[in-house]
């Protein structure tokens, strides 16, 4: 008798034997078969993609024999040789397979570096000094190489929940802690024995590329992009160009927004008043009526944001240049005039000069002047982007030494005509007096008296040194006159 390759016994020849001496043999044989065994723990194996996998793996054989060859092969089909190929001779394997076993008892191996074609059923195979004595250790290893794949929706809106699954095509057979990866840096705080990774609440700062792997191995799954939808944010105004806005300069605004989908939707407003739409706004030969608060608003299917303010500070030369005079009524020689000089300009006028008409100098500087004569004045008001003259004003300043002169002789003309009435009521009253001894009749007199006549004594009648005040004025005086 004699065992075959795969364990069973084959008679060489068996005569016809007594139902009991079969029996016997049958015991016998099953008995001498038992002793060769193979054990593999596991028999099923899903390993990681670029692992390195043990197959561990214990065998017995009879008493008695000595183990002459141990190896592992991949197939039951022989080869030219009628033997199974070993896989330590195969190119593919010969560099990644080591045998950590013995000829005793031990066939464990360790398989490096592997991949899904290394997906196979795997047999230990030894051989005994007995030539007809070989062993396959049937059914084999089952080994199923997997890589991982994230599993997640393509786009989320912010402020939903999300989760993500790292997935493989069998389940690991080693406990596996899985670790997650976001643009390629490790969450560190995502590393849990589950395969799902949980996004609560998600927010923009949340898209990216997420991959898996798995700790203490190499591999990283591919990256899967998650989109997160937001409604615009940071919605921005600049000005094109640099440098100050001069009136008839063209001026471009353009308007930017972190949103995603990007915002398609541009509306703009000058204050509160709508002007135009586009990302961009335009504005051709620019006046200072256009230094205003410009802003833009952003939309897109999520929603919408206004930018802050921004203004245009439209530089201008002078205009509107005026005169101003701060007295009001007559002027008398020796009195001070300010003029003061106003402009519309941006920035202000600074520099200002002063001219009086038909002169070709200037008579003053400064944004104030003080005219101390008569005569008509303008201003000229500057500043970097140019200037403007004022018309001019009429200043007219009155003498004070005439006007002073003119108030004396009338004072005294008026004081000299006084004097001349008081003399002639004092001579009147001294011819009164010499007529009362005269006529030895005071009563007469007194009689006189209380009639007067009026006579008209015009001022050439007491001298040339008298003046009048006002050119027909008359002069009167009481003058008695004796009854004939």
């Amino acid at each position: 008798m004699r065992v075959d390759e795969t364990g069973v016994a084959m008679m060489m020849s068996v005569r016809m034997a007594p139902p009991l001496s079969l029996i016997f043999l049958l015991v016998i044989h099953r008995a001498y078969s038992e002793t060769e065994h193979v054990d593999y723990i596991p028999l099923h194996i899903c390993a990681l993609k670029n692992s390195s996998v043990i197959m561990s793996c214990s065998f017995t054989y009879p008493t008695g024999r000595e183990i002459i060859k141990v190896f592992w092969t991949k197939t039951k089909d022989k080869n030219a040789d009628y033997e199974y190929p070993n896989l330590s001779e195969d190119p593919e394997y010969s560099q990644r397979l080591q045998y950590l076993g013995d000829k005793q008892k031990n066939c464990t191996i360790r398989l490096s570096h592997v991949t899904q074609k290394d997906s196979q059923m795997y047999y230990f195979r030894f051989t005994t000094d007995q030539p007809n004595v070989k062993w396959l250790g049937v059914p084999g290893v089952t080994l199923t190489v997997t890589d991982l794949q994230v599993e997640s929706p393509e786009t989320v809106t912010e402020g939903d929940s999300v989760r993500l699954t790292c997935k493989s095509s069998c389940a690991l057979t080693d406990r596996a802690t899985f670790i997650w990866y976001r643009n390629s840096q490790p969450l560190t705080e995502r590393r849990d024995r589950n395969n799902q990774l949980l996004l609560q609440s998600v927010r923009r700062e949340d898209a990216g590329r997420y991959s898996c792997g798995v700790q203490e191995h190499t591999y990283i799954s591919p990256a899967v992009q998650l989109n997160v939808t937001y409604p615009p944010k940071n919605v921005t105004v600049s000005i094109n160009g640099s440098g100050e806005i001069v009136e008839g300069d063209s001026v471009t605004l353009i308007c930017s927004s972190d949103s995603n989908p990007p915002a398609l939707n541009f509306s703009w407003f000058k204050g509160e008043m709508f002007v135009g739409s586009g990302r961009i706004y335009s504005i051709s030969n620019i006046s200072s009526d256009d230094s205003k608060k410009y802003k833009c608003k952003s939309s897109n299917e999520h929603g919408e944001k206004y930018s802050d303010a921004v203004t245009l500070n439209v530089m201008y030369p002078p205009r509107s240049v005026t005169v101003s005079i701060i007295q009001s009524g007559q002027f008398l020689e020796g009195d001070s005039v300010t003029l003061i000089c106003s402009s519309d300009s941006n920035p202000p006028a600074l520099n200002f000069s002063w001219f009086q008409e038909n002169q070709s100098s200037s008579v003053g500087s400064g944004q104030s002047f003080i005219a101390l004569q008569s005569g008509r004045f303008y201003c000229e008001a500057h500043n970097q982007h140019g200037s403007q003259r004022s018309d001019a004003v009429t200043v007219t300043v009155k003498g004070r030494l005439m006007t002073l002169h003119i108030s004396m002789v009338c004072g005294a003309c008026g004081a000299a005509v006084f004097i001349i009435t008081m003399l002639i009521l004092w001579l009147k009253n001294r011819n009164c007096a010499q007529n009362a001894q005269m006529y030895h009749d005071g009563q007469a007199c007194d009689a006189e008296m209380t009639n007067p006549l009026y006579e008209n004594v015009t001022a050439a009648q007491h001298g040339s040194n008298t003046c009048k005040p006002e050119p027909n004025s008359s002069v009167y005086e009481n003058i008695p006159t004796r009854r004939r």
